[in-house]
């Protein structure tokens, strides 16, 4: 396969495009870097084209190195044929390969491998021939041995077609017109593991649909039902279907061989393929709902973390709660700490006047301009309290209510501890709080993207995939706004292209040695980053006030 060639196909773009941004990311290019300073070469692709022409080539990468490790696998079994490089060749998805590859896959012990012990093929082989005056019991008769545990000629027979049923199986083209069987004709169905039970499943107590229909989201529910014990799930379709194929393909005459085919053809279809058919339909259907999902999810991420930034303004983080009371946090136009402490203005204490004179001091002596409340348990209640205290006092103050998905993640991990070591946890919340409606991108970045609450299902996808798609997303945005090299902590500056958590770190303690850059140039004094990787980040990282102008633009050194 001419994997260039393919992609320029399926992605209906120009060949020199493809081989072009192919090359970069052989080259190690990251996906920012090719679409904001190559695309000369690229022809302005975008990073969500580049990201998926990316997992593509690795797809059919893997593909091409799957279909040689086959053919080498063949090859030293001495089997080998035109037939099946051709087939090879033609195979489009790694499950054509593994249909090819099936006959020739070391087995573990199956009845048929038991009947070949027994020596029986060769009368497999009379009774697939299906000559028309042959008796199978009088062939079956040869193979009766004591010696070998063939007890009897019904023995003997029953083993030889165990042999044919597994070779029908084995079939790369008979599993794909059943496989396109099943996508055209068959259906999901669930039941319920017990019917008086109640559970949050009940929607799917009795329910089908067609698997060339269902939707993702169904798909999902369905799966974490299963995995609950509290649905069984099953892609059923008309057996006779399936039997109709393989018949039509291996039956041909009403010999008494013929006909002995015709039940093996059914056994195999009933024991062996449709079973394994209908495991593949479920992890594709399970696969396809995962990638839908984990798009919607990235969409929503995105649009969280391009939210409009409030700059220059000193803000009041507000965390609401009930019993413990509402954790306040004031920190100034760059991020930094001023105060907290905590108030009292919701049930069951509601000491508002208490909180109301505590919250008028801190706003007169800082200049607080927005306040920032988090949307959690007691937000309402808060959101009625800052609104009353505003209309009270004469500085100009506004406030919103922000989402706090992942602050309490946030402030129990590790990276929290070490930025606010003086602080409790509750606390570190509030901060946050103040800080996602300052920066939200900043903010966020700090946060697992699974724990900010983008999307449901998250915790059922699989894991790896999930984290390199919304890691693609944070980092997409990160390098599309561009972060000050000044300000920016370890934690988002390891999102930016071609730096990676050591170097972020290191580009941090340098700063914090020698102070702020004056020039993005002198990124190439600190340890480990190398003319490479300055290539890949410089572009992306801004230096207000600094020797030169530039530096705080898009425009690459």
């Amino acid at each position: 396969m001419n994997i260039n060639k393919t992609l320029a196909e399926e992605f209906k773009l120009r060949q020199e495009q493809v081989d072009n941004t192919v090359s970069l990311i052989d080259d190690g290019k990251t996906i920012p870097f090719i679409a904001r300073y190559r695309k000369e070469l690229t022809g302005s692709l975008d990073d969500q084209l580049l990201r998926e022409l990316n997992d593509r080539l690795t797809y059919l990468r893997n593909l091409e190195n799957r279909k040689e490790e086959v053919r080498s696998s063949i090859e030293e079994q001495g089997k080998l044929t035109d037939d099946i490089t051709a087939a090879l060749e033609k195979a489009v998805t790694l499950v054509e390969v593994e249909d090819i590859y099936r006959p020739f896959k070391p087995k573990r012990k199956t009845r048929a491998s038991i009947a070949r012990e027994k020596g029986l093929e060769p009368l497999a082989d009379v009774i697939i021939s299906q000559q028309k005056n042959i008796s199978p019991e009088t062939e079956a008769e040869k193979y009766v041995s004591a010696e070998k545990e063939v007890s009897s000629a019904e023995d003997a027979l029953q083993g030889a077609m165990d042999i044919i049923a597994e070779d029908i199986s084995d079939d790369a083209e008979l599993r794909k017109s059943i496989r396109k069987l099943y996508e055209k004709a068959a259906k999901i169905e669930s039941k319920a593991a017990d019917e008086e039970a109640e559970t949050v499943y009940q929607n799917y107590y009795d329910f089908s649909e067609p698997v060339s229909k269902i939707a993702g989201h169904r798909v999902l529910a369905l799966d974490r039902g299963e995995k609950e014990n509290a649905l069984k799930v099953a892609v059923v379709i008309d057996e006779e279907f399936c039997y109709s194929v393989a018949e039509q393909k291996y039956v041909k005459n009403n010999s008494p061989c013929g006909e002995l085919v015709r039940t093996a053809a059914q056994d195999s279809c009933k024991r062996l393929i449709m079973p394994s058919v209908e495991r593949e339909i479920r992890a594709e259907l399970t696969a396809n709902a995962a990638e839908g999902a984990i798009k919607v999810f990235s969409s929503n991420l995105r649009q969280l973390l391009l939210q409009p930034p409030v700059k220059n303004s000193v803000t009041l983080g507000l965390d609401p709660a009930y019993r413990t009371g509402c954790k306040i946090a004031i920190v100034d136009s760059t991020g930094k700490v001023l105060e907290t402490t905590v108030i009292y203005p919701t049930p069951p204490q509601k000491k508002i006047p208490e909180a109301k004179e505590k919250l008028k001091k801190l706003i007169s002596k800082y200049n607080v301009t927005t306040i920032s409340i988090g949307n959690g348990t007691a937000s309402r209640e808060s959101e009625e309290f800052v609104a009353e205290l505003i209309r009270e006092i004469p500085e100009k103050v506004s406030y919103m209510v922000v989402s706090e998905a992942g602050a309490s993640v946030y402030s129990a991990s590790k990276l929290a501890a070490e930025e606010f070591p003086e602080f409790d946890v509750s606390l570190r919340s509030a901060v946050s709080i103040a800080r996602r409606l300052q920066d939200p991108l900043a903010e966020l970045v700090k946060i697992d993207p699974k724990a900010i609450g983008v999307g449901q299902y998250q915790h059922d996808m699989p894991k790896a995939r999930m984290n390199e798609a919304l890691g693609s997303v944070v980092e997409d945005c990160v390098n599309s706004v561009g972060v000050d090299l000044n300000t920016a902590s370890h934690s988002l500056l390891s999102y930016i292209s071609g730096i990676n958590a050591a170097v972020a770190k290191n580009i941090v303690a340098y700063r914090e040695e020698n102070g702020a850059f004056t020039d993005r140039k002198q990124l190439l004094k600190v340890p480990k980053l190398g003319k490479k990787a300055f290539e890949q980040c410089a572009g992306f990282l801004r230096v207000r006030d600094g020797k030169n102008p530039l530096d705080n633009t898009a425009v690459h050194p």
